[in-house]
């Protein structure tokens, strides 16, 4: 079972998370690469756990690289040189699987 798989759980989730990745599919290629290089980048560190700023997150970035791709910008002119500090902007009021990871963590250890 994928990460994607663990989070997504319902009918209703997997069908939006696949359209969301229809989405991405459709972009350019210099916004299909980044969309698909800042969603392993998500996943590798901890990105959001909970459905519900997963989708947020991954529309609003859909959102945005769909508006620039329309207006013919570059990609880090919409996210900026630092592609990783943007996400980890996107993430910060969200809980995130580091989070899950710490609290189970300390729950386990504190129980002994």
């Amino acid at each position: 079972m994928s990460i994607i798989e663990k989070i997504i759980g319902s009918l209703d989730d997997k069908r939006e998370w696949k359209a969301l990745e229809a989405r991405a599919k459709e972009l350019p290629s210099e916004y299909s690469n980044a969309y698909n290089a800042i969603k392993k980048y998500m996943w590798t560190s901890g990105g959001p756990s909970d459905w519900k700023d997963i989708s947020r997150i991954f529309g609003g970035i859909l959102d945005l690289f769909e508006e620039g791709a329309a207006e013919g910008k570059k990609v880090t002119e919409l996210t900026g040189e630092d592609v990783a500090a943007f996400c980890d902007e996107l993430v910060k009021d969200s809980k995130t699987w580091r989070d899950k990871y710490r609290t189970k963590l300390n729950d386990t250890i504190g129980r002994g």
